[in-house]
């Protein structure tokens, strides 16, 4: 198989993205972000891990049953141990996809089969045959994983693969779990499996490499350098270097921006401005040397064109003289497909927006889709704030919000400042104890107009239990490491904050009165 020359792109932004602290992604965020992956063209959506929570297994059979039924639906995986439950656990979660897939995994490493598994390399490959058995005697198309691979002996490595391959196995998926290999180990470690594991040119061998040292990206090159067909990144450098690789993938890469920014909004994290490809900074130019070079020729400075990852080069075409027809012409020219209820809701945010700015920018348009429509449920809605602040003066907030009976509670608190005023008034409201780990804001636009976006993120304070609406959720254990994003934009950063505290707040409660009633 090696002779293909095109590479097979396995995202699992669904799966390992998500433990990312601070990702935690709800069941309609996970299946939004599953279509769009599958308008990107990726090969393969790992969906999640099904036996981890009742939550993920639905998410992962919603997944297979709706974007795996698509026309050129993309390969639907689920994640499992090398256990009969989670294989068993798996299956039943990606079963009515088109093109189901098992992932199941087993450590290598002398490492983590002493202090973590705590079984022999004997008992390690009887449990890789057993499991990969029985995962093929469900599923077709299976994929083993030796966790910790670039930490492992090769020659036991080679013995683990070559029983997986025996028992079933269709891909070799081979993880740099620690992020510890360089490029050349990393490379050679992929060219020693093809070249003395039996049957490993009849499989699809693959990449998984982790960030750790900043060498994911190099080190899947290495890998594809080698022989292995199905990698998680690279797409970029096989468009811009086609002659240095002759290879292909499927990706639309015009969707690349569109993607990185709906995964964004619905984790929280914030892409940083000069990462490559989707920052800020990727496509902008201020030294006068590169400007000038710019204005001749863009090619003395860009090796590949904004409209190719799905950047637009006109910023600002809509105000508010546009009608509703030219706006959602818009959204739709953004990638969003939004029902006739969200458009509307999106159109009058619009509108409110045209009103403050002379002219509105596609990058606008996007921070208010986040804003509007890529929210938690709302079990509390903010209502109205009021704040006094300035030299001199302590400040002050009043809130309205309107709680998950129905009912409208208002309160006030003072702060030491005008943001801390209004999340101190909130709290007296909810009274739900958190504590705010991360507080980010941006101008979405240029100019004093500009929309400002928020991200902040909150951890449950179950140490301190909660008390009157927030009905004890966080007195349950083990509830304190996990962390909750929130998203808010608007043109007046207080109620942007706002709008990013409560979005957090709500999707906190969400799961964690969910996990009560589970």
């Amino acid at each position: 198989m090696d002779g293909s020359d095109v590479i097979i792109i396995f995202d699992t932004t669904l799966r390992d993205g998500e433990q990312s602290p601070g990702a935690t992604l709800n069941i309609d965020e996970k299946l939004e972000i599953a279509h769009q992956l599958a308008r990107l063209g990726v090969d393969v959506i790992e969906a999640g891990f099904p036996i981890a929570s009742p939550g993920d297994f639905e998410a992962v059979r919603r997944v297979a049953r709706e974007v795996g039924q698509l026309e050129n639906a993309p390969i639907i995986a689920g994640l499992a141990r090398a256990s009969k439950g989670d294989i068993d656990r798996a299956w039943d979660a990606v079963r009515e996809a088109k093109r189901p897939r098992i992932h199941t995994f087993l450590a290598t490493s002398d490492i983590h089969l002493t202090h973590k598994l705590k079984i022999s390399r004997e008992e390690c490959i009887k449990r890789t045959g057993e499991a990969v058995a029985h995962a093929r005697s469900l599923c077709a198309d299976v994929e083993f994983s030796p966790e910790d691979a670039g930490r492992s002996d090769p020659e036991f490595l080679y013995q683990v693969l070559e029983v997986a391959i025996k028992s079933g196995a269709t891909t070799l998926n081979i993880p740099d779990t620690t992020g510890y290999t360089l490029p050349s180990e990393f490379g050679g470690l992929i060219r020693g499996i093809r070249e003395n594991v039996p049957g490993a040119q009849d499989v699809i061998i693959s990449a998984h490499c982790h960030d750790d040292l900043g060498l994911a990206t190099a080190n899947s090159l290495a890998a594809i350098q080698n022989g292995a067909r199905q990698v998680e990144v690279i797409v970029m450098t096989l468009h811009t270097r086609p002659h240095q690789f002759s290879l292909r993938t499927h990706i639309d890469t015009t969707q690349i921006v569109r993607t990185s920014r709906l995964v964004s909004a619905y984790t929280g994290i914030a892409v940083q401005a000069n990462k490559a490809i989707v920052g800020a900074n990727a496509f902008a130019h201020e030294s006068g040397i590169h400007q000038d070079g710019m204005l001749k020729n863009p090619l003395t400075y860009e090796i590949m064109r904004p409209e190719t990852v799905g950047l637009s080069e006109s910023k600002l075409v809509l105000g508010k003289h546009s009608g509703r027809h030219a706006f959602q012409s818009k959204v739709a020219a953004l990638g969003y497909g939004l029902s006739a209820e969200d458009l509307n809701r999106v159109f009058e945010r619009f509108k409110e927006l045209c009103d403050k700015k002379k002219v509105v920018a596609d990058a606008d348009i996007e921070a208010i889709v986040n804003d509007e429509i890529y929210q938690p449920m709302e079990l509390w809605r903010l209502e109205h704030i009021q704040v006094s602040c300035g030299s001199g003066l302590r400040p002050t907030a009043t809130v309205t919000l309107r709680g998950p009976d129905g009912v409208v509670r208002e309160d006030a608190a003072i702060g030491t400042g005008p943001v801390d005023s209004v999340y101190r008034a909130i709290n007296r409201i909810v009274q739900v104890p958190n504590e705010l780990t991360e507080f980010s804001i941006k101008a979405v636009t240029e100019g004093i107009d500009a929309v400002g976006e928020v991200t902040i993120r909150i951890e449950p304070d179950a140490a301190n239990g909660a008390n009157g609406h927030g009905e004890g959720y966080l007195t349950q254990a083990g509830l304190r490491a996990r962390t909750y994003s929130g998203h808010g934009a608007d043109t007046d950063i207080i109620v942007a904050s706002a709008k990013a505290y409560m979005s957090a707040l709500n999707k906190m409660l969400t799961i964690v009165k969910a996990q009560a009633t589970a």
